[in-house]
């Protein structure tokens, strides 16, 4: 029976972790059911984005209140779970604060004294989130898209940071042994005497509920990311390295269209030539994109990528001015009907059957598209290189190329650049006129 707990902990673990793999293998299936891209170049650029903007949080900080407390709980969250480490070997061989064994009393302490002052500050960052979020209620946190699961999704994970910050410091000052020590217990010294007039043995009930707990709500908090905005966490790092390293006012070209250009002003090209053999049996790529199937990896890592912080869209001048575009929203869709797409293939026995939607016309309207004046300020602001704008383009694209369908104006516009040579309906020899008068 002294071996139990152990048992017990083992399955839980064994549990948490597994479920959490299957995940994560999920996520990585519906990611891949983008286009492929490459993005082999410019490797030590790209692994200077990651560790400045994942790691550094250098774009957090230009709005230096939340930049500031985000930061703290960031590195607060990822130090204190150094810990767990701790709690797994105890968990697993039955042994008791193993690094009083392996560290220097003073350096185990110095740790410890480290981690409870950041549990601390995650605390109070905590709450000060909570009350932007429920109190103040920032614009950019009551947008339309962020009722119902979005904005209760903000608030548990808050309320989750409270738990297991206030678990680790119950565990540290009902722990007698180690409160005696006079190490590493900078916090819950203050803590301790709280229960002063508590039996040592009901005293040890509560630090080993608390420990497990801890290492219990942990698990459930690492399985939580998967359905939760939070999976910024861990797709932070690739989704900086895989961001673009092309000028934001590159537009990327269609190879075939390119490919056209080429031909017609190729002076020695044959304009009867007849298509190559082999060309009448391929499928006719599409133009831009109508499904998240037709947009690449890297846009839909962006879509699981996104923390709804909602920064573009304060950013963007289409929804300043009351347009219905608003970039989160843009990446929020593209992730629920990723999602959506997700649980068909696994309902079908891993084949997608058609559902009779779409990205285009189901999630994003028309409306959303066109009210962008491609300026890139949500490019710009996303603290972790998401690009929405790409997406906005590809969907154009396919209005525009695949459906003839964009508006009156850029119709016009377009007819005039094909007749006259510029965007206004004047006849090419009258385009000095103006100099006349």
């Amino acid at each position: 029976m002294q071996y139990l707990p152990n048992i017990i902990f083992a399955i839980i673990l064994f549990v948490g972790v597994g479920y959490f793999a299957k995940n994560i293998r999920k996520l990585i299936r519906n990611i891949k059911l983008g286009r492929k891209v490459d993005a082999s170049d410019n490797k030590s650029q790209r692994w200077k984005n990651m560790a400045r903007i994942a790691l550094g949080q250098s774009k957090m900080v230009k709005r230096p209140i939340a930049g500031f407390l985000h930061i703290i709980v960031y590195v607060g969250f990822i130090i204190i779970n150094i810990e767990v480490l701790e709690i797994i070997i105890d968990g697993l061989f039955g042994t008791h604060r193993i690094g009083l064994e392996v560290l220097p009393v003073s350096v185990y302490g110095f740790l410890i004294d480290a981690f409870e002052i950041l549990a601390v500050l995650v605390l109070i960052s905590v709450v000060v989130f909570w009350l932007r979020r429920n109190v103040i209620k920032l614009r950019r946190f009551m947008a339309n898209e962020m009722k119902g699961w979005p904005k209760s999704d903000g608030n548990i994970i808050l309320y989750f940071e409270v738990v297991l910050m206030c678990l680790f410091l119950l565990m540290n000052a009902t722990d007698t042994s180690f409160q005696d020590m006079n190490y590493g217990n900078i916090i819950s010294q203050f803590i301790a005497p709280w229960f002063s007039d508590v039996a040592p043995e009901t005293l040890h009930i509560i630090e080993r509920t608390a420990w497990w707990l801890h290492i219990v709500g942990i698990l459930i908090f690492l399985n939580y990311l998967y359905f939760s905005k939070h999976l910024h966490i861990l797709l932070a790092f690739p989704n900086t390295y895989y961001g673009s390293v092309e000028p934001k006012g590159k537009f990327n070209n269609l190879e075939a269209v390119t490919n056209e250009v080429k031909l017609m002003m190729d002076p020695d090209a044959d304009p009867y030539a007849a298509p190559a053999e082999t060309a009448d049996d391929e499928v006719p790529a599409k133009f831009g994109a109508s499904d998240v199937m037709d947009l690449n990896q890297i846009q839909l890592l962006n879509a699981y990528t996104c923390t709804e912080c909602g920064r573009c869209t304060s950013a963007c001048p289409a929804n300043l001015t009351g347009k219905k575009l608003s970039p989160r929203k843009i990446m929020m869709d593209t992730r629920d009907r990723l999602e959506e797409v997700g649980k068909n293939i696994d309902a079908n026995n891993g084949e997608f059957k058609d559902d009779g939607k779409q990205l285009l016309g189901d999630y994003i309207l028309n409306e959303e598209l066109w009210a962008c004046t491609t300026c890139n300020a949500c490019v710009e602001e996303c603290p972790v290189s998401i690009n929405p704008l790409s997406i906005i383009l590809e969907m154009r694209r396919y209005l525009v190329m695949e459906q003839s369908a964009a508006p009156m104006e850029l119709n016009n516009m377009m007819t005039n650049i094909e007749n006259n040579g510029a965007p206004w309906p004047y006849n090419q020899m009258d385009r000095l006129n103006w100099k006349d008068e």
